[in-house]
């Protein structure tokens, strides 16, 4: 049975699972659905995405996900297989899955795009708190991929994080604005999004 990846394909971590399977060059399908969905809810209860199916084996939680891709299949190793090396490129993961994710998509990109009023303006109490956060988080990031990638001289599944939360990030005037003043980030943004499984995932 072919690896099936589901969820909406615009969540970061949906997408992120999706970078995986395509720098492992692993075959999979792609299930739109969205959180909370009969679908989704019949691999995790939570109704949290994404989820994925592959051999009779059900998965949830995109960290959990992502280290089977690495494991199961061949291909380039995207987390080091050495003690020391997988603890560095962890590190990272976590930062940008909790307060890289939480700062940059729960509490300013899923706000703009989800916490409206009854005429449709966007809710800004939590925005406005968030971007006087921004700078902090952006220069904390901009130091982070000085040399090249994400902790790193070469790319890791903690890049297969980051991106789409970047990517998402620039869509809002605050997240552009901070990203002009970071020429590292900057940079860094351009030459991973002209990786195959950055563009092949942009939907």
């Amino acid at each position: 049975m072919a690896l099936e990846i589901i969820g909406f394909p615009r969540s970061n971590f949906v997408r992120t699972a999706r970078m995986v399977a395509q720098e492992k060059g692993v075959p999979y399908e792609h299930i739109p659905a969205m959180p909370h969905s009969d679908e989704v809810k019949a691999i995790n209860p939570l109704g949290l995405i994404p989820v994925a199916r592959h051999d009779g084996q059900d998965m949830v939680e995109t960290y959990a996900i992502a280290h089977y891709i690495d494991t199961a299949f061949d291909g380039p190793a995207l987390v080091p297989t050495d003690p020391k090396g997988a603890a560095a490129v962890n590190r990272w993961i976590m930062a940008v899955n909790t307060s890289v994710d939480q700062m940059l998509m729960r509490r300013y990109v899923v706000e703009y795009a989800f916490h409206k009023d009854k005429d449709g303006n966007v809710v800004r109490d939590v925005i406005d708190q968030t971007v006087k956060r921004l700078p902090k988080m952006f220069t904390f990031l901009e130091a982070a991929v000085a040399d090249g990638y994400l902790g790193g001289d070469s790319f890791t599944m903690a890049d297969c994080f980051l991106m789409p939360i970047l990517a998402a990030v620039q869509n809002f005037p605050e997240g552009k604005e901070n990203m002009a003043n970071c020429p590292n980030l900057q940079a860094y943004f351009a030459k991973l999004s002209e990786r195959d499984s950055f563009k092949d995932t942009a939907s």
